[in-house]
């Protein structure tokens, strides 16, 4: 095994579902993990100067931090996602994004790893195996080492999905399937136990209010993005539930009301919660978080928007994010949609 060699993994997008598996996957060949910090400014601005100007905040903010890892990394872990399952896809700019990140960095940057994850035609759990198993490699010559990494990693990424449907948040999750290792970034919780305290504890507290919460993940879990709306709603004495605690039967279900089949895995995983929310009672409010300029949040949005106007007297409110965005304005809008639904309560 080669222990010398750490591997960057930048915090954005899709690193808030699949960060404990990936790091796993890493740390069972041998190799050290670094997260990218926290997003910041710098990291912002960073982005906004490498990606081009018709990229989402999102995507600019991948850029930002895939930048912060080039000078400490051996290699910087980039997935080419096209498909998580069967007859859906990601967004086309995920599957770009390996290209677009070698295309603004230096010559002698940290070498990009960029296995295709495609389910999306049928069963190709092989040839997603075969990608990885040519990842391993790189670290260890055993494909036996590399299946048990592979298989590990398998395993952390359901245990993972498990605690989302428990009421988790990602950074939770992390430090209880990951814990204090010497092979992982300081970045990553090292106190095992103080995080699952806290996180029972947040569990614990009686809400008078609880609110769902719907949106891509590197929106609802990066505080800097999007001016720490989580933890404003828990602060303000509301239970919280984000679209990612829905356990897809649930998710299923509520889609079978749609006319057509959904074929972005993350526009159905919103839809079927969105709706889940509006039709079961469950919460006292819901709010949507999207991304100016994303194709797939504009759509969404608009089938939600229609179902609780059909549908739904539950209050629905859409927060629109960019690199842009004042925190003033959020909290406003965010403190006056509570008054609401207390009023509501009240009366």
């Amino acid at each position: 095994m080669n222990s010398s060699k750490l591997v960057g993994i930048p915090r954005a997008l899709l690193c808030y579902y699949y960060y404990p598996a990936w790091a796993t996957f890493f740390t069972e060949l041998g190799c050290k993990v670094a997260l990218s910090p926290h997003t910041s400014r710098k990291i912002v601005d960073t982005g906004v100067q490498l990606a081009v100007d018709e990229a989402c905040m999102p995507v600019k903010l991948f850029f930002g931090h895939a930048a912060s890892l080039l000078d400490t990394s051996d290699y910087i872990f980039i997935p080419r996602l096209v498909g998580v399952e069967s007859r859906a896809f990601i967004c086309p700019k995920f599957m770009g994004l390996p290209d677009m990140i070698r295309a603004v960095t230096p010559p002698d940057a940290p070498a990009i790893l960029s296995p295709c994850i495609d389910l999306s035609r049928g069963n190709r759990t092989k040839k997603v195996f075969r990608e990885m198993m040519n990842i391993g490699l790189l670290f260890s010559s055993n494909q036996h080492v590399v299946r048990r990494a592979y298989e590990m990693a398998n395993k952390v990424q359901l245990d993972s999905e498990a605690l989302f449907f428990k009421g988790y948040f990602p950074d939770e999750i992390a430090s209880m399937l990951l814990g204090p290792r010497s092979d992982l970034d300081s970045s990553i919780p090292s106190d095992l136990a103080e995080i699952a305290a806290m996180a029972q504890e947040r569990k614990k507290k009686e809400a008078r209010v609880t609110i769902g919460v719907i949106g891509h993940p590197y929106l609802l879990y990066d505080d800097y993005t999007n001016m720490a709306i989580l933890p404003r709603l828990s602060n303000a004495g509301c239970k919280v539930i984000t679209s990612d605690m829905i356990p897809w039967e649930i998710i299923e279900d509520e889609l079978k009301s749609l006319p057509r089949w959904l074929f972005w895995t993350m526009g159905r995983r919103l839809v079927g919660a969105a709706f889940h929310f509006l039709h079961s009672g469950r919460v006292d409010g819901c709010i949507h978080i999207s991304a100016f300029g994303c194709g797939l949040d504009s759509v969404v949005g608009e089938i939600i928007e229609m179902e609780a106007k059909r549908s739904s007297k539950i209050p629905l409110t859409k927060i629109t994010l960019d690199e842009h965005s004042g925190e003033a304005g959020v909290v406003t809008r965010l403190e006056a949609f509570l008054d609401m639904i207390n009023r509501r309560k009240s009366a």
